[in-house]
């Protein structure tokens, strides 16, 4: 078996699973972020007295955070009067940052388990070797009564990438390519298991971006086998006992597709959609592309490698007068951690607006919302019409480094001439 139908297997009680079947599972860890408090009106209306397990779910305040109005701030305290009456022992409050972050961070998540939350991109966790995948509040509230949920086994396709990154080449430009190639209805309820030479020697945050955006495709979940680095940050971490699952090296991809790495160059998401993807260079030769706004963030773009690309670029610069840069670290460990080491200080010197960590205007709700026919180039995951405010806006998809580089610009810019 894969290692994701072994983690099922585990979780379900059995030797073996086959694709395509439904099994009843447990859930290691359950999440419910900020925009569904009906997951707490569920849980009473289906007869929920008390959560299952007070150390296995967590309300991320992460959305709106903190609270840019009174409908939120309302949500935010039935949430709390919720977390409090259950003795919830992980809770993330508007200080805190984005789930995908906090929780990895917090020790919950670790390989082979199942973590289930309200928000699509909880793939992010198969960075770690886990299953992680997305729910609504009806099975959240199923989960929170009885710590189990149904799973159909997903058919597994390979996504090979090999070789070493050329200068310029981040994460965000790999999964970016990929997406421009496998395009978004690609892997439709499908699990995406990232192999290859470059994810083996991938560091966390590269993982994490990658594992992020397989939802993109339609990914039910992502998975890499764990390396080093992810053990070592685990096992800091961990707040239980895990076993890394692996794959059977017999194994039988429904799909397998190779990416070579070491040829691929800066990619472009264009507007409005995720793969509507091309080399930044062949974007800039059809014409100069002005923006309003940069921006780096969410849990995609938001760790501080990503906050530190930035500033090596753009350290001792400014951005043009009438232009704006948006800055939220995904967590309050990756902004203490880029504050220590003087990164805050040179995107503030360059002009940059630091906000609290959280989505942001990633979701359209705060923070950095776009004004209609304004540009904005981000290292956010998703560029639909709306997503960032107004649905006259147009969103660029680029790595951290593509979006300080072309916002000091004050145009979409190919950022190799900045970097050392």
């Amino acid at each position: 078996m894969h290692a994701i139908e072994k983690i099922l297997a585990k979780n379900s009680g059995r030797e073996t699973v086959a694709t395509g079947e439904i099994i009843t599972a447990k859930v290691d860890f359950a999440e419910i972020n900020d925009l569904y408090l009906q997951t707490v009106y569920s849980f009473y209306e289906m007869g929920g007295e008390k959560v299952w397990d007070s150390e296995r779910a967590a309300f991320v305040f992460d959305h709106y955070a903190p609270a840019p109005d009174m409908k939120s701030a309302a949500n935010h305290k039935e949430m709390r009067e919720f977390a409090k009456k259950n003795n919830l022992k992980f809770h993330f409050d508007t200080e805190c940052g984005v789930c995908h972050q906090v929780m990895p961070e917090a020790g919950v998540i670790y390989p082979g388990m199942i973590v289930v939350a309200t928000d699509s991109h909880t793939t992010t966790h198969g960075a770690f070797g886990a299953m992680g995948t997305g729910c609504g509040a009806t099975d959240m509230a199923t989960i929170l009564m009885t710590g189990e949920l149904w799973f159909r086994v997903p058919e597994i396709i390979e996504i090979r990438l090999d070789g070493e990154a050329p200068k310029g080449v981040y994460p965000k430009d790999v999964i970016l390519n990929v997406l421009g190639k496998i395009k978004a209805d690609g892997a439709v309820y499908k699990a995406i298991d990232f192999t290859g030479s470059y994810v083996e020697n991938l560091n966390v945050a590269g993982r994490m971006v990658i594992c992020n955006m397989a939802v993109e495709m339609g990914a039910k979940t992502a998975y890499m086998q764990p390396n080093e680095d992810v053990l070592d940050y685990v096992e800091k971490r961990a707040v239980r006992p895990y076993e890394v699952q692996y794959t059977d090296p017999d194994f039988k991809y429904e799909e397998s597709y190779v990416f070579d790495v070491s040829k691929m160059e800066p990619q472009l998401a264009c507007p409005h959609s995720v793969d509507n993807v091309d080399t930044l260079a062949n974007i800039v030769a059809k014409g100069e592309i002005k923006l309003d706004q940069g921006y780096i963030g969410s849990c995609t773009g938001g760790r501080e490698e990503d906050i530190a690309i930035a500033s090596e670029i753009l350290r001792g610069k400014h951005i043009p007068k009438y232009t704006r840069l948006v800055v939220v670290p995904a967590s309050a460990e990756v902004l203490t951690a880029c504050i220590e080491k003087g990164y805050i200080q040179d995107l503030m010197k360059a002009g940059a607006t630091i906000t609290s960590p959280g989505c942001g205007a990633c979701l359209g709700a705060h923070e950095g919302v776009l004004a209609p026919n304004e540009v904005c180039i981000t290292s956010t995951n998703r560029n639909f019409p709306g997503r960032m405010g107004s649905t006259e806006a147009q969103i660029y998809l680029a790595s951290p480094a593509t979006v300080a580089a072309s916002i000091l610009n004050g145009r979409i810019t190919d950022p190799r001439e900045y970097l050392k």
